[in-house]
């Protein structure tokens, strides 16, 4: 009996783990293994599980070796969050919900009372209790081991690159530093061992950081973090704030832990909106403890800080009061749904003799109402009973019109429109002294250019409290959309959309291939009745297959009977029939709508799951005619069943696969000035209420991200004045260093006639400066008689007779003249020191979302890294960046610049440079250059997605496909037909592409005698042809190409072999090139599975002599694993996942582009750390300390500089 049990217990575990969900599990061990190895990353034990002695009968051996196989593979996974970890084994994903139950039932009908009943067997039932309570078991196991060892105490710590806050406020006596000391060195050799990089920071009143940036963990930081715990010092006060500005500043990490012991100094909305500012468009997780903190408001504090930026909190407590954490609660809560399911089963389901329990179909929908629905479109528990309706409490609008009010412009918080006021265009104005146009200067400290959304440049004074006020308004704005975002995708809404007209007619497709789907679309008109359609002024109901069938001969008033009997007819309604959307289209205009001229807001909603029988573009052009000039619109909601065309052997008049489908509606929609909403099974996929809302949103990111680099460009610009606070370029400057020794007094100030003579004894009676001249001047009097004032060179001031050389003055030059009023002399500058400024900002890059059709050669010279300026060495290093030294005679040696000191220098290629960045540019360098590596990505994808992934991309309007199909084909002729087969739907159909298919072995044959135009029609002829191939004899290529290329009008020939040529390969390319010489035929070659490295360069060969491509479909699978894991994990490992070597053309061409961009990236992040090291260590350095120094020789200046290029090498 008892071996039984154990069997019976351990069948049940295996059978549980043995979904392929369960091995996505954290860390589950046995007991065993916890006593030899135990690693830090382990999660629960699963009770009764021994070793296997041996003893144990065979099935039961067997099942141990699974599991233990599946433990071993269970500890290598990473730890994952609680969410994380539902997402697998919650109710839902575990199939353990009363809808799943239910769709295994029967439903029978009771003779007695003619009431419907659901049949289960016993079997099933006692099957389903028991996967109930073994995960009910899992979820108490998994609270057990969170409130293990640190997991209790500061909850599970997520992310790679940690920073760790600790307050140090509390511990005022030692016990209690003792036990704190204790549970975080607990803490870092559990969880934070495991991380990446580390960053400490202890806090009271002052903060106190370990470390100046985040350090790579090993052996020696976790030591010098282990000295640090043990040597922390109680603090008073608990100055939060100034902690976090503090590790806010670190943009590497992506996990924050804060340790609170104590109420904190501020309040929590101060708390929270600096935190939202800062974290504001970064990945940043946020984790809060209170450390054994009796005082609620301290847990109110963390909780509400940790809800605002969505984090996490954990509430620890070593007298067990007041233990609360997000993790346990989520659980117990997904526990406590099991448990609930578990009671409501035993209490619904009756036993009946035989084995099997029944149930009422009303007891069960009754239950059913009270659990989540598991479906996008549940059957409602009474689903023919009368209509519940409900009157809106909300006008409903579009979302074009809702912003129109609620919008960023709306609400005067465009970015623009908040800088207006201390915006400045730079004036321009003629000067009738200088005979030109003069431009304003931009006053450095205050003010900062910026590109207006025109195109031109103003000079911005940045308010930093306006700023700092507007981003809060921004992010209260981007809540205000989440939450209409979310308003939109529930109820009826996230079926139809918002329903706005006053006079609506709904069009129902009712074709048979809908038939497994009535009572989607039955419920899918009940809730629209119920919930939109009683503020109307009039409605109709239009369903349609082959046969128009209308509810009322005409539009008839909303009111509850006429809602009532609409929806008794609908019940009746039954699916047959093709799709004839045209017949009920015209009904609805030349009947419903036949005085559309006299009323305004009218609509027309389709609900239909598939494409019309008529043509898009003959649809398109009657909409467009019958709804311009009107106030009608045709809006489309397409509901995707998500099936196989054939699974219920209906096969429609006209087929198109979902994206097709959508394209199509989305053409004809836009000629009826409409919206599109297309939803299925899963949620909203595409709507255009929804996407207006999210592109306002990514405009107030975008808008958030400007104010950010505004305020970072002036927080960097003060810090390199107080690094630097005498700037060169001015005569403030000149005059503070000529302070520093005595002066001799100035000459007087001159007359015209001194200034007339010194300018002739200057000029020996001729004019050499090309930049002097006489100035064109009249007296304001007719008898005056003072001389033109001339132009002259500064005053001439007595020189200072010391032995060295004086320093070089910039050079300009001035014109002097008499004011009107007596004889004052005035002077104006004519002729300014040169700036020239060669920096270039990161350009904003914009990629198409929709995939071209064209080569990878001809979509990189539109959208290469070169192209968009985005290269690195180019973008960053200019000429003007280059280190450079000259020769000093009086040192006899060479010296630098003596700025050298103030950028960083790197080396690149061997050649010292000058990183004249800053880190917020690079970060957006960064940014822009992530989006390009994205977007190469997604082309790869598509390119080896369908039949691109074996055939390529067709390119041309008129091709022939050569298919080898010789006897070395015959393993792979299935799998090429499946291919062809794709290909002819895929690509020749949809792109409407002139086509013609040609077999060849030892002799060819020709589908047909030319090319002919690809219809439904010719597609299925073609698809019938290639599925009758078989594999048989030589490879005959030349004889193929030879007939291909005689076919009228062909542009190109795409060939498919596995093999070298019966003939010779440089006769077959001789002959090809004579051929051409009448007509430029393009011929692509495609290398099927062949290993013949001599083959497949005569295919090369044969394509480039061509201008055709090479494709090569090798290495396809690790491709698409490759790009997934790239989309999926991001781009942070420089080196991992990385593409196969592709032979093909277009494929070779796009990965060596991505290689490139990634070797960019690292580049950047790189310079980036480096940048960042560099600030820090000037702003230790700056003016103060320097200022109280004597000042250094020119040696010593050149020393540093050395020895700090040496320090920031980058190679």
């Amino acid at each position: 009996m008892s071996v039984h049990i154990t069997d019976t217990h351990i069948r049940k575990m295996a059978q549980l783990l043995d979904n392929d969900k369960f091995l996505e599990k954290v860390g589950v061990t046995t007991k065993s293994s916890l006593q030899h190895d135990h690693l830090p990353c382990q999660d629960f034990p699963v009770s009764h599980l021994g070793r296997d002695n041996g003893l144990l009968v065979t099935h039961i051996n067997k099942t141990q070796d699974l599991l233990r196989v599946q433990m071993k593979k269970m500890q290598s996974k990473k730890l994952q969050t609680t969410e994380e970890w539902l997402k697998n084994y919650s109710l839902e994903s575990l199939q353990l919900t009363l809808q799943h139950l239910i769709n295994e039932g029967n439903i029978i009908l009771n003779s007695r009372n003619g009431v419907e009943e659901i049949e289960f067997t016993e079997e099933t039932l006692t099957d389903f209790e028991s996967r109930l309570s073994e995960v009910i078991e899992l979820y108490q196991q998994r609270v057990q081991w969170l409130l293990q060892d640190s997991r209790k105490v500061f909850g599970l710590i997520k992310g790679t690159k940690v920073g760790l806050v600790v307050d140090v406020s509390h511990i005022s006596y030692r016990p209690r530093l003792l036990d704190f000391q204790k549970d975080l060195l607990c803490l870092l050799d559990e969880q934070l061992c495991c991380k990446k990089q580390l960053y400490c920071l202890s806090f009271s009143t002052e903060i106190s950081p370990l470390w100046e940036s985040p350090k790579n963990i090993n052996v020696h930081v976790l030591h010098e973090a282990r000295q640090w715990i043990q040597q922390l010092e109680p603090g008073r006060g608990c100055n939060l704030l100034k902690a976090l500005k503090q590790v806010l500043m670190m943009k590497e990490l992506n996990s924050l832990v804060l340790v609170i012991g104590s109420c904190p100094d501020q309040s929590v909305e101060i708390l929270s909106d600096y935190a939202q500012q800062c974290m504001l468009g970064r990945k940043l997780q946020t984790h809060a403890v209170t450390y054994d903190c009796s005082n609620p408001a301290s847990l109110a504090v963390l909780k509400s800080l940790a809800e605002a930026v969505r984090g996490h909190y954990h509430c620890y407590s070593s007298k067990g009061e007041n233990f609360d954490s997000s993790d346990v609660h989520l659980l117990l809560q997904e526990s406590q749904k099991a448990k609930d399911l578990l009671k409501s089963i035993k209490q619904i389901f009756q036993r009946r003799i035989g084995g099997s329990l029944v149930s009422r179909i009303a007891d069960v929908s009754t239950e059913f109402a009270n659990t989540a629905p598991s479906n996008f479109l549940p059957k409602p528990p009474k689903h023919e009973g009368p209509l519940v309706i409900q009157t809106p409490c909300v006008l409903a609008k579009t979302s074009t019109d809702w912003l129109k009010t609620n919008g960023l412009k709306a609400k005067k918080l465009n970015l623009y429109q908040v800088l207006a006021p201390n915006a400045f265009s730079p004036v321009e104005e003629f000067v009738p002294v200088l005979k030109k146009k003069v431009s304003s200067t931009l006053h450095e400290k205050v003010m900062m250019q910026f590109e207006w959304y025109d195109g031109t440049v103003k000079n911005i004074h940045v308010d930093l409290p306006v700023l700092y006020n507007y981003q809060k308004l921004l992010a209260k704005m981007v809540r205000i959309y989440e939450k209409r975002i979310d308003w939109l995708s529930v109820t009826s809404r996230r079926i139809w959309g918002s329903v706005c007209e006053r006079r609506v007619a709904i069009l129902v497709d009712m074709s048979v291939t809908n038939s497994a789907y009535l009572i989607h679309i039955q419920h899918s008109l009940r809730l629209l009745l119920e919930e939109q359609m009683s503020d109307k002024d009039y409605f109709n109901i239009i369903a349609f297959g082959s046969d128009v069938v209308p509810w009322q001969l005409e539009l008839v008033p909303s009111q509850p009977e006429n809602l009532q009997n609409a929806w008794r007819w609908v019940l009746s309604l039954q699916c047959k029939g093709s799709r004839n959307f045209m017949s009920a289209l015209r009904r609805a205009v030349e009947v419903d709508f036949k005085d559309k001229d006299k009323h305004k807001s009218q609509g027309l909603y389709l609900l239909t799951t598939g494409i019309p029988d008529q043509e898009t573009h003959t649809i398109s052009a009657y909409v467009a005619e019958v709804c311009r000039g009107f106030d009608l619109q045709l809006h489309v909601c397409l509901f995707s069943v998500m099936e196989d065309v054939d699974s219920n052997g209906i096969v429609p008049a006209h087929y198109a696969n979902a994206a097709e489908t959508a394209i199509a509606f989305k053409e004809i929609v836009q000629a009826a000035n409409g919206r599109f909403h297309w939803f299925g099974e899963a949620g909203i996929f595409e709507s255009d209420d929804i996407t207006v809302i999210v592109s306002e949103m990514e405009k107030a990111n975008n808008y958030s991200q400007k104010c950010a680099f505004l305020v970072e460009s002036v927080k960097q610009r003060s810090v390199n004045q107080s690094v630097n606070p005498f700037i060169p370029g001015g005569s403030n400057v000149l005059m503070k260093k000529e302070d520093r020794r005595p002066q001799k007094l100035l000459s007087p100030k001159p007359t015209a006639l001194s200034l007339a003579r010194m300018y002739i004894k200057d000029n020996h009676g001729g004019e050499r400066n090309a930049s002097v001249r006489v100035l064109a001047w009249r007296p304001t009097s007719a008898k005056a008689e003072i001389p033109p004032a001339q132009t002259t060179k500064e005053w001439p001031r007595t020189e200072n007779k010391r032995k060295h050389k004086p320093r070089k003055q910039p050079e300009f030059s001035a014109s002097v003249f008499y004011t009107d009023k007596g004889r004052n002399v005035g002077m104006v500058y004519r002729k300014y020191p040169k700036i020239t400024c060669i920096r270039k900002s990161v350009p904003s890059v914009t990629l198409p979302k929709k995939e071209e059709i064209c080569s990878s050669k001809e979509w990189l010279t539109k959208y290469s890294i070169k192209k968009l300026k985005l290269e690195l060495p180019r973008l960053m290093f200019g000429p003007g960046c280059t280190h450079q030294k000259k020769t000093v005679e009086s040192l006899h040696k060479e010296v630098s610049a003596k700025y050298c000191t103030i950028f960083p220098s790197v080396e690149i290629n061997g050649v010292v440079k000058h990183l004249q960045f800053q880190s917020k540019e690079l970060e957006m360098y960064t940014e822009q250059l992530e989006k390009v590596l994205q977007r190469y990505i997604q082309r790869i994808q598509w390119l080896l997605s369908g039949s691109r992934r074996l055939f390529g991309t067709i390119l041309e309007a008129n091709v022939c496909v050569l298919i080898d199909t010789s006897g070395s084909m015959d393993p792979y002729l299935p799998h090429i037909t499946k291919g062809l087969t794709s290909l002819i739907w895929e690509q020749l159909r949809k792109n409407e592409v002139r086509f013609n298919l040609l077999r060849f072995a030892e002799n060819t044959e020709s589908w047909k005698g030319c090319l002919v135009e690809a219809t439904d029609e010719t597609c299925h002829d073609a698809v019938q042809w290639v599925s009758k191939f078989h594999a048989h004899g030589n490879t005959c290529i030349l004889m193929a190409l030879q007939k291909a290329l005689s076919f009228q009008g062909i542009e190109a020939l795409y060939v498919l072999t596995d093999g070298k040529p019966d003939t010779s390969g440089s006769l077959i390319l001789k002959e090809i090139e004579r051929l051409r010489k009448k007509q430029d035929i393009k011929i692509h070659t495609i290398s099927f599975s062949c290993t013949d490295r001599g083959a497949n360069e005569f295919l090369k060969k044969l394509a480039s002599q061509t201008g055709g491509r090479y494709h090569c479909s090798f290495g396809d699978v690790d491709g698409q694993l490759a790009a997934h894991r790239m989309l999926t994990e991001g781009l942070d490992d420089d080196d991992d996942p990385v593409f196969p070597y592709f032979e093909g053309d277009d494929l070779k061409k796009l990965t060596q582009e991505v290689t490139k961009a990634r070797r960019f990236l690292k580049q950047a992040k790189s310079l980036r750390l480096l940048l960042q090291k560099w600030n820090v260590n000037q702003k230790n350095n700056s003016g103060f300390k320097k200022s109280a120094q004597p000042p250094a020789t020119k040696e010593q200046e050149q020393q540093k500089g050395l020895s700090t290029r040496e320090h920031l090498l980058f190679v």
